[in-house]
């Protein structure tokens, strides 16, 4: 199930250029690629994200009479693009990488072929989709590599950048790794696994802190994990191990304890100590409180006894690296190969296709950039979605995502597992591409 969208959720631009391509029928067929053009600061490579997303949006794209009545009113267009518009439906094709694909600068990871104002139309919101989620998930998938084998839950919701962008980052964390969220909606419309214990203000709202502990409990039998530094979080832990007996009675076992402020390391020691002598070795603890990929590692690195991490803020804004430098370029018009050459800017031209080829162990060794008719040795990983505005397949589970993007992290290089800058993956740029570019410059 994917959130609906208005169709005017895009930049003025794409209605004013669709505007001039039909006063001049210029209604041939164009190739868009969506690129990164280089990886942020520290990165070594990314995860594809939010195909699902853009292929729900390509074939559900209409213009709603409102929006048909604005665009009418707004004295900028013309009666024939209303009417063209009335109509709209998207009937192109799309190649792409499967969701979960690990890939680096200049290789596309979607490619859109269609008459020129429809491939024109939706840039915006491609970029808008696949952006956010291979963003995400290329933050959160850093998390997972920092702790292997741990459990990681997302808790951003509260502080991500708008309703869409809490409940995508919860499914792009998800996809990479994560065990799951705690957005309720992510649950109901993705199936991530929702988790969530409770507020200092439940806490704070008893008049005794055992009290509120036993309350909880008996309102979640089944998912008793206690918060513990509201107040003093080792004699909180003290009275868990009090509590936990007149539980049992009940048929309620304690499955963990949460800790969200302070010396995570130190306290995590502490309490494993009071629960293990108290009888308790099976509960869990989780930590939280501005956790990232490198707090995480630090963590990690002291073997702090804990066996859940909440990531929340700093991987749902991915803090460090907010934006990725990506964009949606016209490859391609009317059989012509079309290339961008400005300044810092220049695109490699024509429809593409990157093989990817393995080494030692079975581990990526480099890929090669290439034009999509020029057969290479190695893996194709483009493939197409989409004809003629209908996908070719059901949408794969997250399940399916889960284990490519397993697969993927397992056949990295390991200097790319580093969370910090490393020697960079090698995307060779075969000849043909570069016969074509050299052709497509000479033209200009």
């Amino acid at each position: 199930m994917n959130q609906p969208s208005s169709a005017l959720l895009t930049d003025l631009y794409q209605l004013t250029m669709l505007h001039g391509y039909l006063q001049q029928r210029m209604e041939d067929t164009a190739v868009f690629e969506f690129f990164v053009r280089q990886l942020p600061p520290r990165r070594g490579f990314l995860v594809a994200a939010g195909l699902e997303q853009a292929l729900s949006y390509l074939e559900n794209l209409r213009f709603m009479p409102w929006e048909l009545d604005w665009i009418a009113q707004s004295s900028r267009f013309s009666t024939a693009l209303v009417e063209y518009l009335t109509q709209f439906r998207f009937t192109g094709d799309v190649h792409a990488m499967p969701e979960g694909t690990v890939f680096f600068p200049d290789e596309p990871i979607l490619r859109v072929t269609a008459p020129l104002p429809q491939a024109q139309l939706v840039e915006t919101r491609l970029i808008n989709l696949l952006h956010f989620q291979t963003l995400i998930a290329s933050k959160a998938v850093r998390a997972v590599l920092a702790a292997p084998g741990k459990e990681l839950v997302d808790f951003g919701l509260r502080r991500a950048h708008g309703e869409e962008a809490g409940l995508l980052a919860a499914r792009a964390s998800y996809l990479v790794g994560f065990s799951g969220t705690a957005t309720v909606q992510a649950w109901a419309l993705f199936g991530v696994p929702v988790y969530g214990t409770v507020a200092h203000s439940f806490i704070q709202a008893h008049e005794d802190e055992m009290e509120a502990f036993e309350h909880f409990a008996l309102a979640q039998p089944n998912h008793v994990v206690l918060l513990l530094d509201t107040y003093d979080t080792e004699a909180a832990a003290r009275k868990v191990v009090a509590l936990a007996p007149r539980l049992q009675k009940r048929g309620i076992t304690i499955k963990g304890v949460r800790l969200d402020s302070g010396n995570l390391a130190d306290h995590a020691r502490r309490v494993r100590r009071i629960l293990n002598d108290g009888g308790l070795p099976h509960v869990r603890i989780v930590a939280s409180g501005n956790l990232d990929e490198y707090a995480v590692q630090e963590l990690m690195a002291v073997n702090a006894p804990i066996d859940s991490f909440a990531v929340g803020t700093h991987m749902t804004t991915s803090s460090d690296a907010p934006y990725l430098d990506c964009v949606y370029k016209l490859q391609e018009y009317a059989g012509r190969a079309s290339r961008k050459r400005s300044e810092g800017k220049a695109t490699w031209p024509g429809r593409k296709q990157v093989y990817r080829h393995d080494g030692a162990g079975g581990r990526m060794a480099y890929d090669v950039l290439t034009l999509a008719d020029d057969p290479q040795d190695g893996t194709a990983l483009i493939h197409p979605v989409m004809l003629e505005g209908r996908r070719l397949a059901p949408t794969p589970s997250l399940a399916d995502v889960r284990a490519r993007v397993a697969e993927e992290l397992a056949r990295l290089p390991e200097h790319l597992w580093r969370l910090q800058d490393s020697p960079p993956y090698q995307v060779r740029v075969s000849q043909a591409l570069r016969d074509l570019a050299k052709a497509c410059d000479e033209r200009h």
